[in-house]
């Protein structure tokens, strides 16, 4: 009986080790210890919000283009791979204007970062942020987005297609506008308390009135013109998108998509930045921020800003500032290819390994920016 009992107590014991090793194993693992004990904020107050931008950004750079949307037709293809790969949770990286806000949709982030070099551009999500805000649904944030009196006849969850194809035929309207950016200048200099400077006001204005002047036909424009860069997808186009499989994941697809753009705009969890991808600040704030709360980063949209930080011989430094990121297995790069990098003249949306990209560069087998793409999917 006593040596029955003594092998009895063995097992046990040998159980309770395998048992103890395999959740030490799960423990240290990247993926499953950056989402257990991810302890991100379900909401920012004002005064958190602004100190971030505040503390986080660096100065405003050049760049050649107002960017007041993306140029980059095809956009969604990527998100299928994305839904397959990215974890939900943690926080998204982005560059750019509204893309960001579909990538946010389909890669279920709690928090959000979107870092880019001109301070027009975070002026320009500050825009959105209250028009999100002062909205109560899709239609009226069209309304006050484009400046033209909300259609009658629409359903109450309308198709894109339809929803632009109303406002197309709406004109424009410079009391509504007026009246519009006057509540939006008081809803984030008095409502939320952020502190903007009257050349603030002026680009903010300067960005609206893009939007007033071309309506759902706006699209990127170049050295400042509202008119356009020939070729270019418009406003509608690129909401009207799908992601070439089965669905539209623009936050302008339907009022669910909305909705969850919307919620993070109220909880302050969009946080726009000023910051070069190759400066000494933005995006290492941002990962020290990530790391104090055992947060990885999901999703890093990069457009195709890595060509020109190997064009401009910074490459190195990005990659540095990538690293200092925490990421686990499934955490992905975002770009946008070019033509003339690869696939017979087309651009493309890709995806890559944030982790294998930083490593591959620091092993010295990333030269180019086409052997970033070249490992990208």
């Amino acid at each position: 009986m006593v040596e029955v009992e003594r092998g009895t107590i063995l097992a046990t014991c040998a159980t309770l080790v395998v048992c103890g090793f395999l959740l030490y194993l799960v423990a240290i693992s990247p993926s499953s210890s950056s989402t257990a004990a991810d302890s991100l904020p379900t909401r920012l107050n004002d005064a958190e919000f602004w100190q971030m931008v505040s503390d986080f950004s660096e100065p405003g750079g050049y760049f050649r283009s107002d960017n007041f949307l993306s140029n980059e037709a095809g956009y969604q293809y990527v998100i299928p791979v994305l839904r397959k790969t990215v974890s939900p949770g943690g926080a998204y990286l982005g560059v750019g204007p509204e893309q960001n806000f579909t990538y946010i949709v389909a890669c279920e982030p709690k928090m959000a970062f979107i870092v880019d070099i001109r301070r027009g551009n975070m002026l320009e999500l500050l825009l959105y942020k209250a028009l999100f805000e002062l909205s109560q649904d899709r239609v009226e944030f069209a309304s006050r987005l484009f400046s033209r009196p909300r259609p009658a006849g629409l359903s109450a969850d309308p198709s894109p297609e339809a929803l632009f194809r109303a406002f197309e035929a709406m004109r424009p309207s410079k009391t509504q506008f007026d009246a519009n950016f006057r509540l939006v200048m008081n809803h984030l200099g008095k409502t939320h308390g952020f502190k903007l400077s009257s050349e603030d006001a002026d680009r903010i204005r300067y960005v609206y009135t893009a939007f007033f002047e071309s309506g759902p036909d706006l699209s990127y424009t170049f050295l400042g013109g509202y008119g356009g860069f020939s070729g270019m997808p418009t406003y509608s186009e690129l909401m009207s998108e799908t992601d070439g499989r089965t669905r539209n994941w623009s936050f302008f697809a339907n009022d669910s998509q909305f909705r969850r753009v919307q919620r993070m705009q109220k909880d302050n969890l969009i946080v726009p930045l000023v910051g070069d991808f190759a400066g000494d600040k933005a995006i290492r704030s941002v990962g020290r921020y990530l790391k104090q709360h055992n947060a990885v980063v999901t999703a890093f949209y990069t457009s195709n800003v890595e060509q020109y930080l190997f064009q401009d011989g910074v490459s190195k430094r990005f990659y540095a500032n990538a690293a200092t990121l925490p990421v686990d297995s499934s955490s992905m790069f975002i770009r946008f290819v070019l033509n003339g990098y690869r696939f017979g003249g087309r651009s493309r949306t890709l995806a890559s390994s944030i982790g294998d990209t930083v490593k591959a560069f620091n092993a010295g087998r990333l030269r180019n920016y086409y052997e970033v793409v070249q490992m990208s999917r």
